[in-house]
């Protein structure tokens, strides 16, 4: 009975999600991205566990399949406003909000975030 209530109040939910990450891709788990972040270079903290959460849950939310990565540059910044945007979101990811970001998330980052030609790191 507690299987069928959890489906009707949390319909299409991944019974074997990540605590704390409610968006998270199918499969994803926190320590595979700690994995991830290491190899980065990287040592995630809260930080920067909401900044994945704050990913995956901008994929979960638009699902059409044509996220421009332009937008969502201007979410993050806006989203993380208060504590600097961007700025502060690069110093939490030096290779990119965007381009590391999707990486720990668990999310193939969208066209055109980077251009290793250009070397941008966003």
């Amino acid at each position: 009975m507690a299987d069928s209530m959890n489906d009707i109040l949390h319909p299409g939910a991944d019974k074997a999600g990540e605590p704390g990450f409610p968006h998270a891709p199918a499969g994803w788990k926190q320590d595979d991205a700690m994995g991830v972040a290491q190899a980065e270079g990287l040592q995630p903290g809260d930080d920067h566990w909401n900044a994945v959460r704050a990913l995956q849950e901008y994929f979960a939310k638009n699902t059409n399949g044509s996220i421009n990565s332009r937008e969502l540059h201007d979410a993050l910044d806006e989203r993380f406003h208060p504590q600097g945007g961007m700025k502060y979101l690069y110093t939490l990811f030096p290779g990119g909000p965007v381009t590391q970001g999707c990486k720990l998330a668990g999310i193939e980052p969208p066209a055109g975030s980077t251009d290793a030609g250009f070397g941008s790191v966003q």
